[in-house]
């Protein structure tokens, strides 16, 4: 792992092109050539926002699934089974069934059919551009394929907090709800909590699969990806289809200096993984 990472941080300091091997020694060329790219610069805010809002709803959504799981008294192995279960599909193949079989933008596509019901026109889901539906499909197909994940992490945050203080509660005359949410159960979970907002930072600027499977045609062709290319695809088409991998190995250390100072502002912002409220 160490000698890829030391190899490709060699590679983005020469121009090699169609090959990689290092040929011309260009310094940080390649770094101020990515920065300067407006393509590039238009991936991360694509990234930022597609970040920002599937962060805070995938956190509430999983959240709120480990809540109702875990108050559950009946057949709970069967409720985590049933919510996990997505989490073992591949993303290619999530990606595909969205773009295909749910969003396909045809009449007898799963989303256009409910909205034939009710005598609405279909839509072109994934090529319309304003408005741009294509964000309904990449951010519903993440959160069905991750939430699973994330509320067992919360069930798991959930399972440790003693009962006594319910109980203590409860004799103090607190009933289960909002106060012993806001009291007891919340606070007890924010080391689960920043743990799960690094995990949904660190996988929300990864994101590819989705993009590249639902709005691209292919690596020699963009598709539809300009309407929504995070850098990941962009760094993709750059090394792959352009074979600058030099340029490509430039933006990744690029992309990783981003998500190491957005990880330390978080965990600056939350106090860290030691601190309990």
């Amino acid at each position: 792992m160490y000698a890829s990472i030391i190899w490709g941080f060699i590679l983005s300091l020469f121009n090699a092109r169609n090959t990689v091997t290092p040929t011309q020694f260009i310094g940080i060329q390649n770094y101020v050539q990515v920065l300067s790219d407006p393509a590039f610069i238009q991936s991360l805010i694509t990234i930022i926002i597609f970040t920002i809002f599937i962060v805070p709803t995938t956190f509430a959504i999983s959240l709120g699934l480990a809540l109702l799981v875990n108050s559950v008294k009946v057949a709970r192995g069967f409720f985590r089974s049933v919510f996990f279960i997505p989490t073992a599909c591949s993303y290619v193949i999530a990606s595909l069934i969205w773009k295909m079989e749910i969003f396909n933008g045809l009449p007898y596509g799963l989303a256009n059919l409910v909205r034939g019901m009710f005598g609405l026109a279909s839509i072109a889901w994934v090529t319309n551009q304003n408005p741009p539906y294509y964000w309904l499909v990449l951010v519903t197909v993440r959160l069905w394929l991750q939430v699973g994940f994330y509320m067992i992490l919360f069930i798991a945050g959930l399972q440790d907090i003693p009962n006594e203080l319910y109980e203590a509660a409860s004799v103090d005359g607190t009933n289960k709800g909002w106060k012993t949410f806001h009291y007891i159960t919340f606070p007890l979970l924010r080391a689960t909590s920043v743990s799960v907002l690094l995990l949904l930072l660190i996988a929300g600027f990864q994101a590819f699969d989705e993009f590249y499977n639902i709005l691209s045609s292919g690596v020699g062709s963009s598709g539809n990806a300009i309407l929504a290319r995070p850098p990941l695809v962009y760094l993709y088409q750059i090394a792959i289809g352009d074979q600058n991998y030099g340029l490509g190995s430039a933006g990744a250390f690029v992309l990783t200096a981003i998500i190491v100072v957005f990880t330390l502002l978080q965990n600056r912002l939350f106090g860290g993984f030691s601190k309990e409220s």
